[in-house]
């Protein structure tokens, strides 16, 4: 007559270590996932005293990006920057310079987000004093020549100012909308004789 309970214990034994060894990998696998970096928000690259030109089709300078410290980050290929400075240039246009704290730069540089005491200024020219105008945060699209916030905006040109909640920049065009709660006053530039 057949033992089958010795017979049995070298198969549930067999089958007991082939589920610890299948568990044991799982649990192995998913420690070098967690701590490859790619799920983390970890830099992967430091610059210091960093500058992009971008150019135009005709090979002109369309902006330059300037900061003193950029951090690269691998995870969404974000960088973010401390003290960044913006100068937009246009032909027959005076060029306008953002300036902030902080800054992040997506993946590619299409969108600009700039954050703490930004203050965009547009220089001066021959006919009209430089505009400046200061909010608490910037989005920017530098190669499409947009900028927009939906925070308050504190212009100033000359003796004028207007204020306003929220605001749309084109500088293709010059132009600049706030969108609600504006009020303002508008000093005329005395003619120069």
């Amino acid at each position: 007559m057949k033992h089958w309970p010795s017979q049995l214990f070298p198969i549930i034994l067999l089958a007991l270590l082939a589920g610890l060894t299948f568990w044991l990998q799982k649990v192995i696998g998913q420690d070098e996932l967690a701590n490859d970096g790619k799920l983390r928000h970890d830099p992967d690259a430091i610059a210091e005293n960093f500058m992009v030109r971008r150019f135009d089709d005709s090979g002109q300078v369309k902006y330059r990006l300037i900061a003193p410290y950029l951090v690269h980050y691998p995870d969404d290929d974000s960088s973010e920057l401390t003290a960044p400075k913006l100068i937009s240039y246009r032909p027959d246009a005076a060029p306008v310079e953002v300036i902030a704290k902080h800054a992040k730069v997506t993946s590619k540089g299409e969108t600009i987000f700039l954050w703490d005491d930004v203050t965009l200024t547009r220089t001066a020219t021959a006919d009209r004093p430089a505009m400046v105008a200061r909010m608490p945060d910037l989005t920017t699209q530098p190669d499409a020549g947009f900028a927009f916030t939906n925070s308050p905006v504190e212009i100033t040109q000359g003796q004028s100012w207007i204020k306003g909640v929220g605001a749309h920049l084109d500088n293709n065009t010059s132009t600049l909308v706030l969108q609600s709660q504006v009020t303002g006053l508008y000093i005329r530039p005395r003619a120069t004789p």
